[in-house]
């Protein structure tokens, strides 16, 4: 048993909804206090003293000056294992290019594709680590990563068991997704519904033996895969026993409302969503995951946050840190814009990055500082924990702790 603190505050995150509005004067805070871990879980949480002095066989683990505690953040959407990189993509957008051009150019996600599959594995399990790594400066204890760079039975694989080799090497949780369908590849001989049927057939069926992901993705959109296919392919994934999540709305409306139809567990992006579907969406379990990062690289407006936790949504925010639409990778600094943009409060988006975030990614036991979670929190110099959000990402975690142990 071991007792952490004392802390100037700790944020705990409890009893607070998991969907709808949240206003910072519902947000729990004890001041002086200290976090009671036992077996890599939360015992209890409260005064400092009280805790040492009900505890006199606890190993004390002193901090010192006026330091913030608060759940570790989750990232439930990035792309952070690719080769290559997209600066040249980014630089015509800004020039005026449109992504036609761009593509034409020898840009977007072809381009990712073709780097991704030439590079090696030593080489994209180092930068994913190095990526990983980063993620955990900010705070960040559990970072979702996707494949659909590789859009073949050969590298789609490779990418998914680079990320399963990245878990052995950090104690950050990662949660693999198999985006093979993210866009159809040009070197595959069929149309649309040909190459999704190749995914359920022959890729699929290796992720699961190998247990590669236990979540499937599908980018619905005019550039990718049209809503009708999608929607068989979504339900022919969950019938093998696969959770669901959808990149959905980014540019054109309608595909959120087939992810709640289907179950998905996430609906990520939502630029584009309607007003109707707001609401449809806002009825469901599935979360509404924005993703300022790509509005940021695109200069595509921002998800409605504000419309979506109005009308009762399961909000997260995410990273979507990828080579071409969100090269930033800073969840805490989108997240601060966002908010300032979609006014947000602070405990909205503390909540969108923590237990709402992990609600995307069906984590139950993470996300909240109470007894029984997982001990993964996140600790900042600072005497105010509104100075997260108001630095805007520059301020980084001191220590972030896993499972209860000081990890970084």
């Amino acid at each position: 048993m071991k007792l952490i603190g004392p802390f100037k505050q700790i944020i705990t995150l409890d009893h607070l909804p998991i969907r709808g509005k949240i206003s910072d004067e519902d947000l729990e805070i004890i001041t002086a206090g200290g976090i009671l871990i036992r077996d890599k879980k939360i015992l209890k949480v409260g005064h400092f003293e009280t805790l040492k002095s009900e505890n006199p066989d606890a190993e004390i683990e002193n901090i010192k000056g006026e330091k913030i505690a608060l759940p570790a953040f989750v990232d439930s959407h990035t792309h952070i294992c690719f080769g290559g990189n997209r600066a040249g993509d980014f630089a015509m957008r800004n020039a005026g290019k449109s992504y036609l051009e761009i593509a034409e150019n020898g840009g977007g996600i072809w381009s990712s594709v073709l780097h991704t599959r030439k590079a090696s594995e030593e080489e994209l399990l180092k930068t994913l680590l190095e990526r990983i790594d980063f993620q955990m400066s900010l705070g960040i204890a559990a970072i979702e990563i996707k494949s659909g760079y590789g859009l073949d039975l050969e590298n789609e694989l490779k990418m998914l068991r680079i990320i399963k080799k990245a878990q052995e090497k950090t104690s950050v949780t990662l949660i693999p997704t198999c985006l093979s369908a993210h866009l159809k590849p040009k070197d595959f001989k069929g149309n649309h519904e040909d190459y999704l049927n190749f995914i359920l057939s022959e890729i699929l069926p290796k992720v699961k033996e190998e247990n590669l992901a236990k979540r499937v993705d599908i980018f619905i959109e005019k550039s990718a895969f049209q809503p009708e296919e999608s929607k068989n392919f979504l339900l022919r994934a969950k019938d093998l026993g696969f959770e669901i999540t959808v990149h959905a709305d980014q540019f054109t409306p309608g595909s959120s409302r087939i992810a709640v139809e289907v179950g998905a567990i996430s609906a990520d992006h939502l630029e584009a969503i309607s007003d109707e579907d707001i609401d449809f969406l806002a009825k469901s379990e599935t979360a509404a995951t924005a993703l300022p990062g790509a509005s940021l690289g695109l200069g595509e407006p921002f998800a409605p946050a504000r419309k979506l936790l109005n009308s009762g949504a399961i909000l997260a925010i995410a990273s979507d840190w990828n080579p071409g639409s969100a090269p930033m990778g800073n969840l805490i600094a989108q997240a601060s814009v966002l908010a300032t943009y979609q006014k947000l409060s602070t405990a909205e988006v503390l909540a969108a990055i923590t237990f709402r975030a992990a609600k995307a990614l069906n984590l139950q036991d993470r996300g909240i500082l109470k007894p029984e979670m997982k001990a993964d929190f996140a600790v900042f110099n600072t005497d105010n924990f509104q100075d997260i959000l108001y630095k805007q990402g520059s301020l980084k975690a001191e220590f972030v702790y896993i499972n209860g142990i000081l990890t970084y």
